[in-house]
């Protein structure tokens, strides 16, 4: 018997457990690095900072994890949070709570209309969603007059910039959303549906389950979690600016969610993976700006980390 032979059960326990744990690990390695070799990161400031910046990221990350989990993609993130923020200035004299409705209707009915073009007229998710990606950018920018405008509520940048109990209130939205999605996927028939629907669709289809129902609300979800991002994003920034929120959110997400072990062949949602894959990209992007690396050597490394995440996918499906 080869030594290959010999040594291929221990290859593929190698690489089922770095898909199931390998993030957690990234992460623990960044950290210690960071303790070791970074100035002040561990003060209370720079965390605070870590925190609010992954927030959004691991928000829209939640959705994508969702659509994903069908063996579908949401290209079209990044422009609802643009179409959130320009509709900020136009409800904010009617307070900060009118603002997070209608951002949250704008959300949901865009991924609406994502999910009818994915389960009723059969078309592929990435064509679907990427007329939204373009589209949706052009209307932010209409409705917008293609200017960034100044914010000065402040009921409403509290959001982006406020704290319950010293937590930043970007932070406990993003935890609870959390919480919320894997209770959603765990815990409810919607969530088993999901699973089944991205594991084998004709199968699911023949089973009777609302095939349909579940893509069209997964896309809906994707839109209005984009939305809260966009919502809180423009909170922070004190500032509607259509034409640079969200950019790239879409490739960042998908690799929180890809990097935290969900597979992009759908059938699986790792929440609590994804979490700590919005964490991993934020580490690593900070890691590089504060060694003075520039912006595109974080670009760089994200991509090599997709490549990574896809490959060790993609041995352990085809064990």
């Amino acid at each position: 018997m080869s030594t290959a032979t010999l040594t291929r059960p221990d290859r593929a326990r190698v690489t089922s457990w770095l898909q199931n744990y390998g993030v957690y690990l990234a992460v623990v390695v960044l950290l210690l690095f960071n303790i070791a070799f970074t100035q002040n990161f561990l003060s209370a400031a720079n965390f605070r900072t870590q925190l609010v910046q992954a927030a959004p990221v691991c928000i829209v990350a939640l959705g994508m994890a969702l659509v994903i989990g069908t063996e579908g993609i949401d290209l079209s993130v990044g422009s609802v949070m643009s179409v959130a923020a320009a509709l900020v200035p136009l409800y904010l004299g009617a307070g900060p709570v009118m603002v997070i409705v209608v951002a949250l209707i704008a959300g949901v009915a865009s991924g609406l209309f994502s999910g009818f073009l994915v389960a009723q007229l059969g078309i592929q998710p990435i064509i679907a969603t990427l007329a939204l990606l373009v589209g949706g950018r052009g209307l932010a920018l209409v409705i917008a007059h293609g200017q960034l405008v100044q914010l000065h509520n402040p009921d409403f940048l509290a959001l982006g910039t406020g704290d319950v109990l010293g937590v930043p209130i970007m932070v406990l939205v993003a935890a609870v959303l959390s919480v919320l999605a894997g209770l959603l996927v765990r815990r409810t028939t919607f969530g088993r549906h999901l699973v089944a629907v991205g594991g084998n669709r004709p199968a699911a289809t023949l089973a009777g389950l609302p095939v349909k129902r579940v893509l069209i609300g997964v896309y809906a979800m994707s839109g209005a979690l984009a939305a809260i991002a966009g919502v809180l994003s423009t909170a922070r920034l004190a500032a509607s600016d259509p034409n640079d929120l969200g950019l790239l959110m879409e490739l960042s997400a998908i690799t929180a969610v890809v990097v935290g072990g969900t597979p992009l062949t759908g059938g699986r949602v790792r929440v609590l993976g994804t979490v700590f894959g919005a964490l991993l990209m934020q580490l690593v992007h900070a890691t590089l700006i504060k060694h003075n690396l520039p912006d595109s050597a974080a670009q760089m490394v994200q991509a090599a980390i997709i490549v990574a995440a896809v490959y060790v996918a993609r041995e352990r499906s085809t064990r």
